[in-house]
């Protein structure tokens, strides 16, 4: 699932919002007397309508059907090699750390690429930009399955990663810039779908092709499955009908990195992203040896409990109504070490409860950092989810190698210490920043 999903750019839901939130009080004011009816009236004939798609719309519909196709390529592409690595590892003669890059990667490049594609978009507008990216995407998974070393293959998904990151920089802008405010949350929606049903499918898919053909037309397969998507997505989009709104980046992002709550933020992305990726690399390896013995395609369905991450993401907001975001958050991080527990028992049944707990731990705590960053940005807000991209894709690439490398040497047990170590950082860095900022509830307005 993108981490940039939730607020991002130009135009962002946090600006819509706003936008609705003045034009709702204008309308209020008119009710106090004629004269103010005739006040508003006139202000609202001067003032032209909002051009963006109101939900329920055919303009809405196209938008949502494209964002929904952006995410599924895109994020197909990015992570269906996790499902195939042990087979990949087989392939080229390289450890299980090694064969991590060949993600680690991919998310260097998405981290890289992340900014760039954000500037050029304000330059040749949102639609053009996306555009390149897809086909930029798809160009580098093709050629993908002709590399003939372990170097080449990581090469290639390096540049594969930075034509990705065109997606998850622009998709939130560009829905911010097409469709209503109110609709913005359903529409946005879509797009996470399209994430994480994209990552989902890729990976038991290309598991499945590999088991029995090799893991170069495991790769292919997804690719042609990506084509297919990003052909509707190139059809259907639309350019937005609202003049895009450069912002000073450099300087957005010098103001952000001087916050400590937006930096906090960034550091709990590294952390999560990492951890993530490290247990559902390094899992597919643990369950081929014994006492598990379960082949590549058997491995695959384990990516099902991805779908934990679905209701979790929703839920944690449940426990923000009811208490606040630092409870939340620290919940989030007990439901991450209770998981990572049971991954360690020799039982398949307590290994897929614990990666289920893991999962939802993950992407409850994601769910709050992802959000609670851009909120608590006083300038620049737009910049915030560029840089917590950036956050996170690095971590996916750091900790997921070095999530390898406690499993080389150590075995699984190394890399569920690391990752423990991750979690417990992410809670404390939250207690200690709601204690030095007035409590719990304080950080939260």
């Amino acid at each position: 699932m993108s981490p940039s999903s939730q607020e991002g750019g130009a135009g962002s839901p946090a600006d819509s919002g706003k936008a609705g939130g003045n034009s709702g009080n204008s309308g209020n004011s008119g009710n106090n007397s004629e004269t103010g009816s005739a006040n508003a009236a006139s202000t609202s004939a001067d003032t032209p309508a909002d051009p963006r798609a109101p939900h329920g719309s055919t303009a809405y519909r196209r938008a949502v059907i494209a964002m929904f196709c952006a995410g599924f390529a895109a994020f197909g592409q990015m992570y269906a090699p996790q499902g195939i690595l042990p087979d990949i590892a087989r392939s080229f003669g390289v450890a299980a750390d090694t064969v991590s890059w060949v993600i680690g990667a991919a998310t260097i490049g998405v981290a890289l690429g992340v900014l760039p594609w954000a500037m050029l978009s304000d330059r040749i507008g949102r639609m053009q930009t996306m555009r390149i990216a897809i086909i930029a995407s798809l160009a580098a998974s093709v050629i993908l399955p002709l590399a003939n070393s372990f170097g080449a293959l990581v090469a290639l998904r390096l540049l594969e990663g930075i034509a990705i990151a065109g997606v998850p920089a622009i998709a939130v802008t560009l829905l911010a810039e097409s469709v209503s405010p109110r609709a913005l949350g359903a529409a946005v929606g879509s797009f996470i779908t399209g994430n994480t049903l994209g990552g989902l499918s890729s990976r038991m898919i290309s598991a499945t092709v590999s088991d029995h053909f090799g893991w170069q037309l495991g790769s292919l397969s997804v690719t042609v499955l990506a084509a297919i998507v990003g052909i509707i997505f190139l059809v259907v989009v639309q350019p937005t009908k609202v003049q895009p709104k450069p912002v000073p980046i450099l300087r957005g992002l010098w103001l952000n990195l001087r916050n400590p709550g937006v930096m906090i933020a960034v550091l709990q992305a590294f952390l999560l992203m990492g951890s993530f990726v490290s247990v559902y690399n390094y899992l597919t390896f643990r369950l081929q040896e014994p006492p598990f013995n379960m082949s590549l395609m058997q491995v695959s369905l384990i990516f099902l409990t991805y779908l934990a991450g679905g209701v979790s993401s929703r839920l944690v907001w449940r426990v923000v109504a009811r208490s606040n975001s630092t409870r939340a958050t620290i919940l989030s991080m007990l439901l991450v070490l209770a998981g990572l527990a049971l991954t360690l028992l020799p039982s398949l049944i307590a290994v897929i409860a614990g990666l289920t707990l893991f999962t939802a731990g993950f992407f409850g705590g994601h769910s709050l950092a992802s959000t609670l960053g851009p909120r608590r940005s006083n300038e620049a807000r737009s910049v915030v989810p560029p840089l917590y991209n950036l956050g996170a894709y690095s971590g996916s690439s750091l900790l997921g190698w070095l999530g390898g490398v406690f499993f080389v040497w150590v075995g699984w047990g190394g890399t569920v210490a690391m990752v423990a170590t991750a979690a417990v950082l992410v809670a404390l860095m939250t207690w200690t920043y709601a204690a030095r900022n007035g409590g719990a509830r304080a950080v939260d307005l």
